[in-house]
């Protein structure tokens, strides 16, 4: 055992052996507080974590989940936005829904024919269980992958695994063209659209997308409703717009969807795909992998779990595809409630999480929903006691997730300016479950968040989510190195941030701070995007009792309380400085297990890098020197507020104005979804990207945009501590 394993394991021992009454909160004050300040604030936030009810949380599931809501399609989103503001409004909140719109097609003809060798016709629909009367009731949606083109084609078929760039590089090595024919891919490891898009750059005619039970089906466990797993006829729904290049609104690019400017037509938009894509079962692909032919697979990663012999092909299976669409622009329900600040309204926190789904969706989205509903709720009964925060809290239920980031993208596109002079932090959350506390974001809040996260008891074990996570890392590394840097650190490191749920507008294009948290790994998920996520599957096989949901909300509320009353925003610089630097040193190696780079000099970042540590470090001394003033002191100067801009309007400094290449909308020079990965994320993505593809001439300049951004962010930074040590 190495030395510092020794503590972390006495400390584990010790919180687990400690009842929670003899493990109170700290004392002292937390990142962003005065001592005078810090005991009001601790009475504040015990208040608050009084208040979430896993009854209620329980009450709003049972009716959010009870019909379909498909955004867009329907009475059920509007019915569901409806009680979301029904809600706010009776826990003494002013809210309101805020309507606008996108293009939303609906399905009105899907028709998918194997023709030989051996005829079948696909059912293209998920059979109804008795054990659960949500899992066939009216109003469900029909499978289809949004944003598919409308098409009559009919080709042979070629099995191209998951569908990414290292498959289709393994069939350009066996000589097994797509061009002109219809590929069939399984889901998993990347994001459905990424498959759609290769499909497409690489000829086919057509795509269908399966879900083997390798990845959540009869391999993983029992099926549904024996068992938490997609059954035979289970189909994974999902958009396939571009949405590496924009989400939102395919048609309004980088702008509200109901502002007064000319819309793009179907035919230029960038994230449409021109050719019909379906969402298929494993029951319907299987006639199709009986009979194909031609190379066998070539290794065990091109195996699935059906019990057949996989084959390539091409052919000699034959299929026609038919597919139409209703291309409309339908109407979006973001609902939004308001708690201006008492001291400093024009400073904004905003928690989302949306509230369509593509089906009943008990998990995603209702089960994050409801968590911020009870956390709007225990702010309400603060506000009605006279407590007020002092910075403006926003809490929203987006609509229209589900088709691609609707509802928030043109929220937040159409509120920009309001945006980037106000918001301090974007806060999202979507599914949440069972298990262990997950955190992304920006590492500009890494210590922040994990403050937190410590005062928080975890439902189950009896010691903080901080200690209940950071074990669960430990247990689970994928390496002694990786294990050594958890327990050397105190803090855990923060996920970085792609794409695939609502924070994306806020961070990708608006480059404003964000996080987004949830609990997960002790919950199955093998009914996604099905009619089988249901209040009756939520119920018998994820947070049954909601105790979880309980904890993320009085986890959320507690950040947000601190958010909005800190004296000084509880921004720092050094964690995201060692971060970007563990990012430059996987580029470099990357770079230099390249066949024949061209010179690529790391030589500016790393000095940005060094110096914004070193600013971070000046930030922090400074800030160690106000543990003694007087609260009444510092926040009656009035270079606290200037202070205070500085520090949320650090990340825009990592913005970049032009955005990355082939995608101006991305605009955050550290953070963003890979142009081929989807929702993963790429770090440092100009240079990355660039010197992946070989595109040195780009990867070149991208050093150059992120060395001064990061110089931009020092000086920033170096102007804080200037300003905090003036108050002392």
């Amino acid at each position: 055992m190495s030395r510092t394993a020794v503590p972390t394991l006495l400390v584990i021992l010790a919180a687990l052996v400690l009842p929670p009454a003899a493990r109170p909160q700290s004392a002292d004050p937390p990142r962003g507080f005065l001592a005078g300040q810090w005991e009001e604030q601790r009475q504040i936030e015990e208040r608050f974590r009084a208040i979430p009810d896993p009854a209620r949380i329980r009450e709003y599931m049972e009716y959010m989940s009870e019909e379909p809501h498909i955004g867009g399609f329907g009475h059920g989103s509007k019915r569901v936005a409806d009680y979301a503001l029904e809600k706010f409004l009776s826990f003494g909140l002013d809210a309101a829904i805020e309507e606008t719109e996108a293009l939303m097609p609906l399905p009105v003809e899907r028709h998918v024919e194997v023709l030989g060798p051996e005829p079948y016709t696909m059912r293209l629909a998920e059979l109804g269980v008795p054990e659960d009367k949500d899992s066939s009731d009216p109003g469900q949606l029909p499978t289809f992958n949004p944003y598919a083109a409308d098409g009559d084609v009919t080709g042979e078929v070629v099995f191209v695994n998951y569908g990414i760039p290292e498959d289709y590089e393994k069939l350009a090595e066996l000589g097994i063209s797509v061009e002109g024919k219809i590929v069939l891919a399984r889901y998993g490891r990347s994001w459905r659209g990424i498959k759609a898009k290769l499909a497409q750059e690489n000829g086919a005619l057509g795509a269908l997308l399966y879900s083997d039970p390798e990845e959540d089906g009869y391999y993983q466990g029992l099926t549904y409703p024996e068992g938490p797993y997609r059954p035979k006829w289970g189909v994974q729904r999902g958009s396939i717009m571009d949405m590496p290049v924009h989400p939102g609104d395919p048609l309004t690019p980088g702008w509200g969807a109901k502002e007064d400017r000319e819309k793009l037509t179907r035919e230029t938009a960038r994230t449409l795909v021109k050719i019909p894509v379906l969402p298929i079962s494993w029951g319907d692909a299987l006639p199709i992998l009986e009979q194909l032919r031609g190379t066998a697979s070539p290794n065990d990663d091109w195996k699935g779990a059906l019990p057949i012999t996989y084959h390539i092909g091409p052919g000699p299976v034959t299929v026609r595809m038919r597919t139409a669409y209703d291309w409309q622009v339908r109407p979006i329900y973001n609902v939004v409630a308001r708690i201006e600040g008492s001291t400093y309204p024009d400073e904004w926190i905003v928690h989302g999480n949306h509230h369509d789904a593509w089906c009943n969706g008990a998990t995603d989205p209702i089960s994050g929903a409801v968590q911020l509903m009870e956390t709007a709720r225990g702010f309400g009964e603060l506000l009605q006691a006279g407590i007020r925060p002092r910075r403006t809290v926003v809490f929203a239920l987006w609509d229209a997730e589900e088709w691609g980031l609707l509802g928030s993208t043109e929220w937040a596109e159409t509120h920009r300016a309001d945006l980037g002079e106000k918001g301090v932090t974007y806060i999202n959350t979507d599914s949440t479950g069972k298990g262990w506390l997950s955190m992304a974001g920006s590492h500009t809040l890494q210590r922040f968040l994990n403050e937190v996260a410590r005062d928080i008891e975890d439902p189950e074990r009896g010691v903080s989510v901080f200690e209940a996570a950071r074990a669960r890392r430990l247990e689970t590394a994928a390496n002694p190195d990786a294990r050594r840097e958890i327990e050397q650190s105190d803090d855990l490191r923060l996920a970085a941030l792609g794409s695939g749920s609502d924070y994306t507008v806020f961070i990708d294009h608006l480059t404003m701070a964000s996080l987004n948290l949830g609990f997960g790994g002790d919950s199955p998920g093998g009914v996604y995007h099905s009619n089988y996520d249901s209040f009756h599957w939520y119920q018998k096989f994820s947070d049954s009792e909601y105790v979880f949901g309980r904890t993320l909300s009085r986890l959320i509320g507690t950040a947000i309380w601190r958010l909005a009353n800190a004296a000084i925003l509880p921004f720092g610089f050094t964690d995201l400085a060692d971060a970007m630097a563990t990012y430059v040193e996987e580029i470099r190696e990357t770079h230099a297990a390249m066949e024949s780079p061209e010179d690529i000099d790391f030589d500016a970042i790393e000095g940005a890098l060094d110096a914004l540590r070193d600013a971070g470090q000046g930030y922090e001394e400074a800030l160690s020197g106000l543990t003694d003033a007087s609260a009444e002191a510092v926040l009656g100067n009035v270079r606290v507020s200037e202070l205070n801009q500085l520090l949320y309007t650090s990340e825009r400094r990592l913005g970049y104005e032009e955005g990355l290449p082939n995608r101006e909308w991305f605009r955050h020079q550290v953070y963003a979804p890979g142009f081929y990965t989807g929702y993963g994320v790429k770090t440092i993505p100009g240079v990355r990207e660039g010197i992946e593809e070989e595109e040195w001439d780009a990867a070149r300049f991208y050093v150059r945009v992120v060395s001064e951004a990061l110089s931009s962010l020092t000086d920033q930074v170096r102007e804080a501590e200037r300003i905090v040590a003036s108050l002392r």
